[in-house]
């Protein structure tokens, strides 16, 4: 393989690998579209990609070289992250801005590629806190906070532990609830609280998959009807996933209702 199209082929990983950022990070189908036309602009390409929820394709002519190359690549695990999509978003505009060239642009997308999340304790305890704070809003006590920040605690980490160890995404889900769930319900049996109900069903918010849900629409009514309906199904199936946990564990303690 000679420079010229050594260089489209690198190129080509580039754009893939902006676009498997941007998609396993939870950006909707148009917001991934406009920034990889602008890098790719930049790079003098033309870039045609196809968005799938597990898989992307991407055929580019380089106008400088005139080669032109097919690639495809498989996308990890989706794990909202929306610093990536903010990052890629300010990195677009400044590239734009100032020209760019090739290898600057691919030392930004390294740069933002290693980007990592907060600390796990933090992100335990403050999606603790937001349930328990849910919980609060809908009319629970303290005892009925204090109830939620653990089991949300207890699920999540469970969660973590199921995604760390690679499981199906939606088993991992499912158990994470069925934790959370069994120890809001323990709490309603043995502290009650004014409000025991609000515990259980405040237990399990931290796992509504509200990105895909809303990305699914977006992508709809932006025209991407074939990854939107995708993404719908997707957030559907990890619904799907917390209701069952939820009823099992009803069912074990005797709950008739919410």
């Amino acid at each position: 393989m000679d420079s010229s199209e050594n260089i489209s082929e690198k190129k080509a990983e580039v754009i893939l690998k902006i676009t498997s950022l941007l998609m396993t990070s939870g950006a909707n189908t148009n917001r991934i579209l406009l920034i990889i036309n602008k890098f790719a602009e930049l790079m003098n390409t033309d870039a045609q990609v196809f968005i799938n929820h597990k898989a992307l394709i991407i055929s580019l002519f380089d106008t400088e070289t005139g080669f032109k190359t097919t690639q495809v690549k498989r996308l990890p695990n989706h794990i909202v992250n929306f610093d990536i999509i903010s990052a890629l978003s300010r990195a677009g505009l400044k590239a734009q801005k100032e020209s760019w060239n090739f290898d600057k642009i691919k030392e930004e997308i390294n740069r933002i590629e290693k980007f990592k999340h907060y600390p796990r304790i933090i992100t335990l305890v403050a999606v603790s806190f937001a349930g328990a704070g849910f919980c609060n809003l809908f009319g629970g006590d303290y005892v009925n906070m204090a109830a939620t920040f653990i089991a949300t605690f207890i699920g999540l980490f469970v969660r973590q532990e199921a995604v760390k160890r690679a499981y199906n995404p939606y088993l991992s889900t499912s158990t994470g609830a069925f934790f959370a769930a069994f120890f809001a319900s323990a709490a309603m049996t043995f502290m009650p609280g004014t409000n025991p109900e609000m515990a259980l069903a405040t237990s399990v918010l931290f796992l509504i998959p509200g990105v895909p849900l809303v990305n699914s629409f977006t992508d709809m009514i932006d025209g991407y009807i074939i990854t939107g309906f995708v993404r719908f199904i997707n957030g559907l199936l990890f619904v799907i996933a917390i209701a069952l946990s939820l009823f099992i564990v009803m069912y074990i303690f005797g709950i008739q209702k919410l």
